[in-house]
């Protein structure tokens, strides 16, 4: 289960090449956020990855350094304490150090910067992102394995589990119970320090109950203090229609897809219109994910080329829509690149995105779909299934 070496000594390598590029002056970088370090070093402990520009990059682990020792093929490995015995060990640092300025607390930053007298900091954040966005072959053997389970359970399993008078709450946890034993890691990881069992969940309007998630659909959730899971008072009835948005993970690495289910009885043929129109717009973004193209400029042409009344309450319901049709995926669910206006570097085979065209249909839901696509140069290839939602449940 270790990261292979040779994964570990590429990602570095890449990492400098990167910051040799877009940041000639730098000097040292020091990385400090769980997923960022797990990615570098194959063990996610409480330390301190510092990676010079010239030198041998180091790990100085606080907790657990017999653990990392255990987990991890990173060539370098060193104990700590605090961060006085970097200070020793390290000898004299640069002035200007590179950081995570969005994996980095304030406090720890202080209590760095107590033993270690760096005087200016500078982020590191879209450097790091851009090395993990293109996967490798070993990558992309994980996420196509967590796939397989999203698939298998989305578009096979779940049309038996779905009962009249069960509650959101009990389908959530049927299904992330389902999603662990067909070997999903148990846990979705977002940037900026988020995590969730599987993801958004719901039946009828729950779909589209607006929530703090920068995504197209909502949830209702248990209660203000926990919203997530469902609501326990809203039960399936015949009719309704069951949106399932969830995340599977398999030894980190993360797939991300939404499927929509027909319970009982269809619903209205406008919504239905609505939900194919989505489906036409995903196979198109599709076809667009080849290496070269410019993520910026698919978001402005396939939405230049929506009708004005679909836009409304597209990618969102009401007052809650989100400005982008994709997402980059990975150790996070929520990586770059994103499709959306700003995101002007091109695509790059070997990168992974979530695709995912939604649209709030009030009194109905969230119609839609989503699957997660590996760029190549004929177009996205999904790695989550082919279904195209609105499965009857009848």
């Amino acid at each position: 289960m270790k990261v292979p070496f040779n994964e570990l000594e590429d990602r570095v390598k890449r990492f400098r090449i990167r910051m040799d590029r877009t940041c000639p002056d730098w000097d040292l970088a020091a990385i400090v956020g769980k997923i960022p370090l797990y990615y570098f070093t194959g063990t996610m402990q409480d330390g301190l990855l510092l990676i010079p520009q010239d030198g041998e990059a180091v790990f100085w682990v606080r907790q657990s350094f017999e653990r990392a020792q255990d987990e991890s093929l990173f060539p370098n490995l060193r104990k700590m304490k605090s961060y006085r015995d970097v200070a020793t060990g390290m000898g004299r640092l640069p002035s200007t150090v590179w950081l995570e300025a969005d994996q980095m607390p304030i406090a720890q930053l202080h209590r760095m910067q107590k033993y270690l007298p760096f005087t200016e900091v500078k982020p590191v954040d879209d450097q790091v992102a851009a090395v993990r966005a293109v996967k490798s072959r070993y990558e992309l053997a994980l996420m196509e394995h967590a796939g397989k389970i999203h698939r298998h359970v989305l578009e096979d399993c779940i049309p038996g589990m779905l009962r009249e008078g069960m509650d959101e709450v009990g389908f959530c946890c049927d299904l992330y119970s389902l999603m662990v034993k067909e070997g999903h890691q148990g846990i979705i990881r977002f940037g900026m320090f988020n995590e969730m069992l599987l993801g958004q969940i719901g039946f009828g309007t729950s779909s589209i109950r607006p929530t703090c998630v920068n995504t197209p659909g909502g949830i209702s959730g248990m209660h203000p203090s926990a919203p997530q899971m469902g609501c326990r008072e809203r039960k399936l009835r015949n009719g309704d229609l069951v949106v399932v948005d969830i995340g599977c993970g398999y030894r980190g690495y993360q797939t991300d897809k939404t499927l929509t289910y027909m319970f009982g009885k269809p619903i209205p043929d406008e919504a239905i219109r609505e939900h194919q129109r989505c489906v036409q717009i995903q196979d198109q973004l599709a076809s667009l994910l080849k290496p070269g193209a410019i993520p910026s400029e698919i978001y402005t042409t396939v939405m230049a080329d929506l009708e004005p009344e679909f836009l409304t309450n597209f990618m969102g319901f009401g007052n809650h829509k989100v400005k982008f049709l994709g997402h980059g995926i990975g150790l996070w669910i929520d990586e770059t690149p994103v499709i959306a206006e700003g995101f002007d570097e091109p695509l790059e085979e070997g990168m992974v995105l979530a695709i995912e065209p939604k649209k709030g249909i009030p009194e109905v839901g969230l119609v839609g779909i989503e699957n997660t696509f590996v760029v190549t140069s004929h177009g996205g290839r999904s790695i989550t299934g082919t279904s195209k939602g609105l499965v009857e449940v009848y």
